[in-house]
């Protein structure tokens, strides 16, 4: 089935609709940089010292300070700033070992810097079964951990649902399968009140401009594990002036790994760091807005026929910075439904869609994956399942008013 990719016109393209309804709203707009942060990156282009690491100087440069900073928010022993989530999810795979050939479980519901961080590893994903409710399958993953001969769990919250953390540490603790998660979708979230990002081994977290903290492309790496933590400066590109980050292990440990760690380029300028420092401090305000939203939207979307939105568990604490649900239609109630939305102003996603499109995709597009997955449910969830972004600029009424849209598209669409 060919779907179209949805397009929000301009308020001026304003097309008329029977029912009157028009969203029109951008939902990829982020929320503005602080002002603190925009002197900060001012003073230090106005400097030039962009590069995180100086042969001369003192004093530490802004990602050790963020490090820093980040480290302490989650309470983690060690963070290291790189230049992306995927970038992280990569050097936490090659230093826990993975070699080219090597399985790697991680899940189907997840987005292609997942699979694609395993491939730079040239490892080999084994999928492992989503439930109806967008979480990993446990007695799937218990099953491929039993099987797969994998030793690393890369562990996707995908859209910001957390599967029971204590069951999953249990399957891998019993495998002897280290656990790193992908918080890309998580940050300030927790599960059973300590962070996500520390249940596992390693956490890694994005910076991306759709994320909780903004710098246009950045990641941090979190681990309690001194070796990890070792061949991440290194293998970030600190050109053997980790001396310059104020959380590292000692002397002995990089003395183990210098020689034998490869450079791989990765780490986060000071630049992007001056941008995030001061965003830390907002998570939690933001975390309370975009969690009102997102109860605001789940409340209206519930009254909607033919549409479900997982209840979450009361262990986990989620930061919502977007909206999932699933809908009993058909495939060719499906196509009517997004054109309905999308002739309305609404501009909503879909993980079934046939082809990858802007930030949707699923594993049917990553043909460099060897073999066929063994998943033959995941495909049905996917197939139903939508997404809504939901920036911090929406209000009240205007949840409402997306309820009100994918109401009638819903409706339009099941008479189709």
């Amino acid at each position: 089935m060919a779907v179209s990719t949805p397009v929000s016109l301009p308020v001026s393209a304003r097309p008329a609709t029977p029912d009157g309804l028009w969203f029109g709203k951008d939902l990829s707009t982020p929320e503005p940089i602080p002002e603190d942060a925009i002197e900060r990156a001012v003073a230090l282009m106005r400097s030039g010292r962009l590069h995180r690491y100086g042969e001369q100087g003192s004093g530490y440069p802004e990602p050790s300070l963020l490090e820093q900073d980040y480290a302490a928010y989650v309470g983690s022993k060690y963070c290291v700033a790189v230049s992306s989530c995927g970038a992280a999810m990569f050097i936490a795979l090659r230093a826990l070992g993975v070699k080219p050939g090597d399985k790697v479980l991680t899940c189907t519901f997840t987005l292609s810097p997942v699979p694609g961080a395993i491939a730079h590893a040239g490892a080999e994903a084994v999928l492992v079964e989503t439930t109806a409710d967008y979480l990993t399958d446990l007695a799937d993953l218990e099953r491929k951990a039993a099987t797969s001969g994998a030793k690393v769990f890369l562990l996707s919250h995908m859209r910001g649902h957390i599967a029971d953390l204590q069951a999953v540490r249990a399957i891998c603790d019993r495998y002897g399968i280290a656990v790193v998660e992908d918080c890309a979708h998580t940050m300030g979230a927790k599960w059973d009140g300590k962070h996500t990002g520390t249940w596992g081994m390693v956490g890694c977290y994005s910076a991306q401009t759709y994320k909780h903290i903004n710098a246009g492309e950045g990641g941090l790496l979190v681990t309690d594990d001194d070796d990890v933590a070792a061949q991440a400066i290194l293998m970030s590109g600190c050109y053997m002036m980790y001396d310059q980050h104020i959380l590292k292990p000692s002397a002995e440990v990089f003395e183990r790994w210098k020689y034998v760690t490869p450079n791989f380029s990765m780490r986060m300028s000071n630049l992007a760091a001056s941008l995030l420092r001061p965003q830390i401090s907002q998570l939690a305000d933001r975390g309370r807005r975009w969690n009102h939203i997102y109860a605001t939207l789940a409340r209206e979307l519930g009254k909607v026929e033919h549409l479900s939105v997982p209840a979450r568990p009361p262990q986990e604490e989620f930061v919502a910075s977007s909206i999932q649900f699933t809908l009993d239609l058909t495939p060719a109630q499906i196509e009517r439904f997004l054109k309905e939305c999308n002739a309305r102003g609404l501009y909503v996603k879909w993980f079934g869609t046939p082809a990858p499109v802007a930030f949707t995709s699923n594993y049917e597009h990553w043909h460099y994956m060897k073999g066929k997955p063994d998943i033959p449910n995941s495909k049905a969830v996917l197939n139903q399942l939508f997404d809504l972004r939901t920036p911090l600029s929406l209000t009240d009424d205007d949840c409402v008013l997306i309820g009100r849209i994918v109401a009638v598209a819903c409706a339009l669409a099941a008479a189709n």
